[in-house]
């Protein structure tokens, strides 16, 4: 049978970032609009089961409600079942069912922080990461029946290296041991407890690492990425120190915002080449834009780039790879 699964975070895009930058809000009745789409799209194309993450919200109930109450609902749509704690352990919890459901692939709506939690627990389903979210250098802006339609390639021709990307991590190592990772970038700060995980001052940020870095991206990688490219593609990330030297540059810190930074010249960071820091106080680390993990002063911290992240499906590639196969004629 042909599934797919929907994560869509109710969370995402609207952190305590939104008091201090002009960062997009999507609401939860726009992610009920994108999932309607990415039913609708997947279900003409072949796809028989969805399943859909739950949340306090009830956004897959209503999506599914919708395309019924409209007669339009073909495929077989399944809400899981599953105690809503209405934090990130439902999104854990959802993508746990669904490796075990054997779902073809995973449709997340959210930003960088949720496409990291679905990656930590799976590796072999591949995912289409949608930016809802406030950090969104890692998923991308797309049409709901486009997204449908790439799931339903994937369920009909499977994993295809025209259009499935082997995406890249940064692990982050504690005294020897790897204790997490990131998928886009990592910042050592000095703020001592994690408390609403957002920074708001960039001054707190002492050390950034960067798996991907473009002129075109929000939040910590784009400091950067002002100065060195790194694509998706590219074997080899960065990384620098801030606050020291005599360089200064202008980047999108925060959406809205042009923040001038003092930094140095960027060192690359070829694939499987350790970086290590040593602290001389103590802080907090933060993935893909979110403090989560303490360390105290004099512990090793380790950094690698390495090719070990998910599996990504590039839905323009997707369906240029379906029109070849006259797919949808």
């Amino acid at each position: 049978m042909k599934s797919i699964g929907i994560i869509a975070n109710p969370n995402s895009g609207k952190d305590v970032r939104r008091l201090y930058s002009y960062a997009t809000t999507i609401s939860n009745h726009e992610k009920v609009n994108l999932m309607e789409r990415m039913i609708l799209g997947a279900q003409d194309l072949g796809v028989e089961k969805i399943f859909i993450m739950p949340d306090n919200s009830e956004m897959g109930s209503n999506a599914k409600s919708s395309l019924e109450l409209n007669g339009d609902l073909k495929a077989d749509v399944e809400i899981l079942d599953f105690r809503i704690m209405g934090t990130y352990e439902d999104t854990i919890q959802a993508t746990n069912e669904f490796i075990k459901l054997g779902v073809h692939c995973i449709i997340i709506l959210g930003g960088d922080g949720t496409n990291r939690l679905v990656a930590a627990k799976n590796s072999n389903i591949p995912i289409i990461p949608i930016s809802t979210g406030t950090n969104n250098v890692y998923p991308r802006f797309y049409e709901g029946t486009t997204v449908g339609m790439a799931a339903a390639i994937l369920c009909e021709y499977g994993m295809q290296d025209d259009y499935i990307i082997h995406d890249k991590i940064i692990e982050v190592y504690k005294n020897g041991e790897i204790i997490d990772y990131a998928l886009i970038d990592v910042a050592i700060t000095n703020q001592i407890f994690v408390g609403n995980r957002a920074i708001e001052n960039i001054k707190d940020i002492s050390e950034l690492i960067v798996s991907r870095s473009h002129p075109a991206s929000i939040g910590f990688s784009s400091i950067i990425g002002v100065q060195a490219l790194s694509t998706y593609s590219d074997d080899f990330g960065y990384r620098t120190r801030l606050h020291c030297g005599r360089k200064k540059v202008l980047a999108p810190f925060t959406a809205g915002k042009m923040t001038t930074v003092e930094c140095e010249t960027p060192s690359k960071m070829e694939l499987n080449q350790m970086y290590v820091s040593k602290p001389t106080q103590k802080g907090t680390i933060a993935l893909d834009g979110e403090r989560i993990l303490p360390f105290e002063s004099g512990e090793l911290l380790g950094f690698v780039i390495r090719r070990k992240g998910p599996l990504r499906i590039d839905v323009e590639a997707a369906l240029e790879y379906g029109l070849k196969r006259k797919f949808f004629v």
